[in-house]
């Protein structure tokens, strides 16, 4: 058997393996290098979103709503969720430790620093808890997404509750989606800056580290500087001497056979 990860964009994923299929915050519509539209994506076993945010909700509504796939989220994303008008039963809160097991895929949500905030459709704001998750694929394939956290040290921790072999690592800031959040100033980086995301990779002991949360490189010359400081930086902080780094194009799949991988 092998582990299929197709990168959506941004922190977008459609993970395949066996019988199981998932999506993690699957941000398609509003995305310009969308590989695939969400009315074209099969149905997930689970929908998994980190938090509220715009490029990781996505199309959550609309793929759980044609499919009638189950979301597995936090407290505010649930209520967003509600108020869009999915029935409650296809949407299970959860937070972090709490270990949930929809349509035989089994969700470690685990710790995420940053925020989530949605808007009801009647204007109300409501905030609540964005987290991380870990899915184990296969009995040596155990996935961590990072849900947009920064780095923290605790990460160490994650590495030896639950011994992630592969991570999807944001290390750069789609600068095209930076036009839609107002205020002053600018954003000069990601929720991790690379390094940072090089040094999340050895706290987490990965086997495998995923650069993520970019577009199109090859259009966007910051992020390419991002991904390729990523690309250096997991070599420099390794103290296993074995760790691989991958950074997909979007659109592209990652196929894991056992230790090595493939791109498609």
């Amino acid at each position: 058997m092998s582990t299929r990860i197709k990168f959506l964009g941004v922190a977008g994923y459609e993970i395949a393996w066996g019988e199981h299929r998932i999506l993690i915050d699957p941000y398609l519509s509003g995305n310009p290098d969308s590989p695939i539209h969400h009315e074209d994506l099969a149905t997930p076993d689970v929908i998994l979103v980190s938090h509220a945010a715009f490029d990781h909700f996505g199309d959550t509504f609309a793929i759980a709503q044609r499919t009638g796939a189950p979301v597995v989220c936090g407290g505010d994303v649930r209520n967003l969720l509600l108020a869009m008008g999915l029935p409650s039963e296809q949407v299970r809160a959860t937070v972090w430790g709490l270990v949930t097991r929809v349509n035989g895929v089994v969700i470690q949500p685990v710790e995420c620093h940053h925020w989530s905030q949605a808007q009801l459709p009647n204007g109300q704001w409501i905030a609540g808890v964005p987290m991380g998750f870990i899915v184990r694929t296969e009995p040596d394939v155990s996935i961590y997404h990072y849900g947009d956290t920064a780095i923290f040290s605790d990460l160490r921790l994650l590495a030896q509750l639950y011994q992630p072999t592969v991570g999807l690592l944001g290390c750069s800031q789609p600068q095209i989606l930076l036009q839609q959040v107002p205020g002053p100033g600018e954003i000069l980086t990601g929720e991790m800056s690379p390094r940072e995301a090089a040094l999340a990779a050895e706290f987490l002991g990965l086997k495998l580290a995923v650069a993520c949360h970019y577009l199109d490189v090859e259009q966007q010359p910051s992020e390419a500087s991002d991904v390729a400081e990523f690309l250096d930086a997991v070599k420099e902080y390794d103290t296993t001497g074995s760790r691989q780094v991958v950074a997909p194009k979007v659109g592209e799949t990652l196929v894991l056979d056992g230790t090595t991988y493939r791109l498609e």
